[in-house]
């Protein structure tokens, strides 16, 4: 008869026990109490005695199975040389057990009521469900590290209760062994630099020189000593350093010292040294390792130097960056850099010149400065601008006022339609593809040039022809400035495109007061010469009442961690250009250093940050994906709440101040 059927004629004793609560209830019900308590007491009886034959017929099940694996141990012992178990999936109990399992996890005497989970730690059997013959996890018994294979004993019958699995122990403690023992010996590659050896030995004579060289030698090697590597210094401020992945994780926790121990090294001016390292793992030969070091090395100097940075197959890690950085450009690169983009621009059709996503003067003003260029080499231009969303709406009407612009801007779309295989795109004040006006623009150019003076983060553009990125300028106005003086007479500088890069500077600098140099007054001089008016840089600058009264209003949520980080978390949306002023607003009170401002605006938090001290607001937001330089920063955080964005804030505040 059909298996199924026979069950369903042989119901389960849950159905006799259900069938004499019915009859009892019924008793009790027509007031037959004495029917209804015999009843009762029956039903109770029934239950208890079929507990304990059940527990019986599961111990009399329990001891055939290990009377029938002793008894066919010996015959068995050359079939199954694994340590073997077979336990219930219900709850994991161990119905049976070879001794080779038994010797394996130690366990002897009664073996009755094992649980496999109290004999091998965090072990479940959900892989075994899932269908699975291999445990994802190795296993660790004592010295010991197992692979445990495993099948599930299927019943024919569905319904059947007894689910059983049998698990096999591979012992694999050798090869587990050898495998990290080749993950700890993986072949680091690093380059040590001393970025800043030119001031330091400007002007010396041979003598301090060779003092200098000794102390930084001896500061290195020191350094270096305990790692068991392989130390070389290959030109006047570059060493190669070689050790085993197994001390990487000594040097990161130790915050790499070096860093701090390398500035007691002064020259007689007083001057610090500072050095920079490269470091280039997980690649596939030492030459792969030792080319990760070297985008490493430009990846730090492209942010000021003295830092670490790491870099495997896949992604870039930062290692200090807290102190200011040091102006080391020359006008040579900048008289270099001039001669190359007039050939390019030369050698293209169209020009297409793109800043980041809303605009600010900055980006139009150096924008503007290469519209000068391009109109001295007589090259078709296009400013690539979303014009309805931009922080530099001043400058925008100033130019539709001057009558000589009108068909100078263009939205990103119709870009890419004029693009074509001549065309050259100029990048100017990002050096991130996510924050360009249109990502799909510079992905579709294969010629692109990018001016920017932010520090280089991660995820910076590849793939271009010319590379003008210095993070020791105040400005992309200021580059571009620069260039212009090799580039172009004065005369063909017009007094409005001298005013649009001038107030870019005055921008990022605030009025002169932050991350300005000798050559940022150069340029500024340059542009005054050239017809810019202060007077109309100052009312560019200008916001009306409203925005005023709104800037405070968001000073007003500002509240003070650490004494000296001003923090205002916002619960309504505001331009960005108003978040920023009053970031920088909050760094006119007294003793602030560093400012946040955070607003939503639809499902992101967008963060705008300041500083004037030593607190780098660049390595904090990049913890939470923003970027920019040491006093102005950036972030915009998609898919989390005003709360969470607020907590890892503090948490990489608190997280820089440690290092």
């Amino acid at each position: 008869m059909n298996k199924k059927l026979t069950r369903m004629l042989e119901p389960g004793m849950w159905v006799y026990f259900l069938a004499m609560a019915v009859v009892t209830g019924v008793c009790f019900w027509r007031r037959s109490f004495l029917a209804g308590a015999v009843g009762a007491a029956l039903l109770v009886v029934l239950f208890i005695y079929n507990n304990i034959m059940r527990l019986r017929r599961k111990k009399a099940l329990l001891s055939y199975l290990q009377h029938t694996a002793a008894t066919m141990a010996p015959e068995a012992k050359g079939l199954s040389p694994f340590p073997t178990a077979t336990i219930r999936m219900t709850d994991g109990e161990i119905v049976w057990a070879n001794e080779e399992f038994c010797e394996a996890v130690g366990v002897r005497g009664n073996r009755e009521y094992w649980k496999i989970d109290s004999i091998i730690p965090h072990f479940n059997t959900r892989w075994l469900t899932e269908g699975s013959t291999e445990c994802p996890q190795e296993a660790r018994i004592g010295q010991h590290r197992y692979r445990i294979y495993g099948s599930l004993v299927r019943s024919e019958d569905a319904e059947a209760s007894l689910l059983l699995a049998n698990l096999y122990l591979s012992d694999t403690t050798e090869l587990f062994n050898t495998k990290d023992e080749y993950y700890r010996s993986r072949p680091i590659v690093s380059m040590i630099l001393v970025d800043n050896y030119d001031e330091l030995t400007n002007n010396l004579p041979d003598g301090t020189i060779s003092s200098l060289d000794a102390q930084i030698n001896e500061k290195i090697g020191a350094w270096c000593r305990d790692l068991g590597g392989l130390l070389r210094k290959y030109e006047r401020n570059r060493y190669l350093l070689i050790f085993e992945a197994k001390d990487l994780p000594k040097l990161q926790e130790d915050k790499f010292s070096i860093l701090d121990e390398i500035r007691t090294v002064l020259n007689p001016s007083g001057v610090a040294a500072t050095v920079s390292l490269g470091i280039g793992k997980d690649g596939e030969s030492y030459q792969e390792n030792f080319s990760f070091a070297a985008l490493s090395i430009e990846m730090a100097l492209s942010r000021g130097g003295d830092q670490v940075v790491i870099k495997d197959r896949y992604n870039f890690n930062f290692f200090g960056g807290r102190t200011k950085e040091t102006e080391r450009r020359t006008k040579v690169k900048a008289r270099v850099i001039a001669g190359s983009l007039t050939q390019l621009i030369n050698e293209s059709g169209l020009i297409l010149i793109m800043g980041h996503k809303m605009a600010d003067l900055d980006a139009l003003g150096a924008a503007m400065g290469l519209v000068t260029i391009c109109r001295k080499c007589q090259k078709t231009v296009r400013v690539v601008m979303d014009r309805e969303n931009t922080a530099a709406a001043s400058l925008l009407q100033a130019l539709d006022e001057h009558g000589d612009y009108g068909d100078l801007f263009i939205s990103g779309e119709d870009a890419l339609l004029a693009a074509d295989s001549k065309t050259l795109l100029i990048v100017v004040d990002t050096n991130r593809p996510t924050q360009v006006e249109n990502q799909a623009l510079l992905e579709s150019i294969n010629r692109v040039v990018v001016i920017d003076h932010h520090r280089r983060a991660a995820d910076y553009i590849e793939r271009v022809v010319l590379n003008f990125h210095e993070p020791f300028a105040s400005s992309a106005s200021e580059l571009v400035a620069e260039l212009l003086q090799y580039a172009v007479d004065t005369k063909d500088i017009r007094p409005i495109e001298a005013r649009a890069l001038l107030s870019g500077i005055v921008l990022d600098t605030k009025n002169f007061s932050v991350r300005t140099g000798a050559r940022t007054f150069e340029a500024a001089a340059f542009l005054r010469r050239a017809g810019a008016d202060t007077v109309d840089v100052k009312k560019l600058l200008q916001s009306d009442l409203t925005d005023t009264v709104a800037r405070y209003q968001i000073i007003q949520k500002a509240r003070l961690y650490r004494n000296e980080i001003a923090v205002a978390p916002l619960d309504y949306t505001v331009p960005r250009p108003m978040a920023a002023a009053a970031a920088d607003e909050l760094l006119n009170v007294k003793g602030v250093t560093a400012s946040f401002v955070l607003f939503p605006d639809d499902d992101r938090i967008i963060v705008s940050a300041r500083s004037i001290g030593e607190t780098n607001v660049q390595v904090i937001l990049e913890a939470l994906g923003g970027g920019g330089n040491a006093a102005i920063a950036g972030a915009q955080i998609a898919g989390k709440d005003m709360r969470t964005v607020l907590e890892e804030l503090v948490a990489s505040i608190d997280k820089f101040f440690e290092r």
